[in-house]
């Protein structure tokens, strides 16, 4: 089935459909990781987003139940070189393509991915739409065009559970962790370090999470704008200085804002396994996961207070911040790993010994 992306400013790319058929909107983005896609395609914070992998060919070890990053896929589209029909791997259970179809993602193959990576890469990420059933130019770019765009838009909504969930019930610390968008590496890796995991919707208030008495609070990762969930801002103020707290990515960035810093968006954002960041309190570099689009303002932050930990050494953007009185940190990046590299693993180790000094 042949199918086309427009993108809003009017480029065009034709391919064929391998997943589900249909419409889809979604602010366009390309993720540089050669192996992983399952955890892409599982990964929350890809609501509201079309993903294209820039590795040629996408499939070929197929798909199984353990390496998911959540309960379902969120993203609005997956678009690659070309996708394998054979799944070649002990532990796949389905192919790629079967996998979208169940859960009615689109996918699109025979697209130019290095023509479309570039073109993001000079201009920016920007509002596309994918299609199966309306092949038009000009109705897909006018369709586009009044679609709705990320800034602003509160996501968080849409992927979170919308209960309180018990992850694991044994372990020396209890650690609550506000859904955001969770991915589901952060909670093996808490777990892994003898910790109780309760995972609390992102609109839980400060005082319900408080009445958990948790030895830590984690912020997770999520999809879309940080400024478009102040009423997470609002609870996550109220938690400062309360308890030890540790902020991953969508996290990093609700906690800058609860710090009185500023966001904003990213040219093309960071999306892949292979970004490099220093550590400034030690000069370790360790090649990292990223998946944002939005950045704090390293300007913004009031330096008698926050730390500057971490930065990329791509583009010199902020990584990493810590208080300078109170057990609270967090890094832009995924240290959870699933996909890419380990190096980054230390820091649930860090938010461990901030519980462990907490207690004594």
């Amino acid at each position: 089935m042949k199918a086309k992306i427009a993108l809003e400013d009017g480029r065009i790319f034709e391919g064929h459909s391998f997943g589900s058929p249909g419409e889809r909107f979604g602010e366009v983005v390309f993720n540089t990781s050669l192996t992983g896609y399952q955890e892409v395609l599982t990964d929350p914070s890809y609501k509201g987003q079309i993903v294209t992998m820039t590795y040629p060919l996408i499939g070929n070890y197929g798909i199984n139940a353990e390496d998911i990053e959540s309960r379902k896929p969120f993203l609005e589209g997956f678009i690659v070189k070309e996708c394998s029909r054979i799944a070649s791997n002990w532990r796949s259970e389905k192919t790629l393509g079967k996998y979208l179809k169940q859960n009615k993602v689109m996918g699109i193959e025979g697209i130019d991915t290095r023509a479309l990576t570039r073109h993001i890469r000079l201009q920016g990420a920007m509002k596309a739409v994918i299609s199966t059933k309306d092949l038009d130019n000009r109705n897909l770019i006018k369709k586009v065009r009044r679609s709705l765009g990320l800034v602003g838009r509160d996501l968080v909504k849409e992927v979170v559970y919308d209960k309180t969930m018990i992850w694991n019930e044994e372990g020396k610390y209890k650690v609550v962790v506000l859904d955001c968008g969770v991915k589901f590496n952060i909670l093996r890796r808490l777990q892994e370090r003898g910790c109780r995991v309760v995972v609390v919707p992102a609109n839980t208030s400060a005082e319900n999470i408080l009445s958990e008495n948790p030895d830590g609070v984690v912020l997770s990762n999520g999809p879309g704008d940080p400024d478009a969930v102040p009423y997470v801002v609002k609870e996550v103020k109220k938690l400062i200085g309360k308890v030890p707290m540790f902020g991953i990515c969508f996290g990093h960035q609700i906690l800058g804002l609860a710090l009185s810093g500023k966001t904003y968006k990213l040219k093309f954002g960071h999306h892949g396994g292979n970004h490099p960041v220093k550590d400034l309190r030690t000069g370790r570099i360790s090649i990292t996961v990223q998946n944002h689009g939005f950045c704090v303002d390293i300007n913004s932050l009031n330096k008698e207070d926050i730390q500057i930990t971490h930065i990329n050494l791509n583009d010199q953007t902020l990584e990493g911040i810590s208080h300078r009185k109170f057990p609270i940190f967090s890094v832009q990046f995924h240290p959870e790993y699933g996909p890419g590299p380990h190096d980054a693993v230390y820091l649930f180790d860090e938010f461990i010994k901030s519980m462990e000094k907490k207690s004594a």
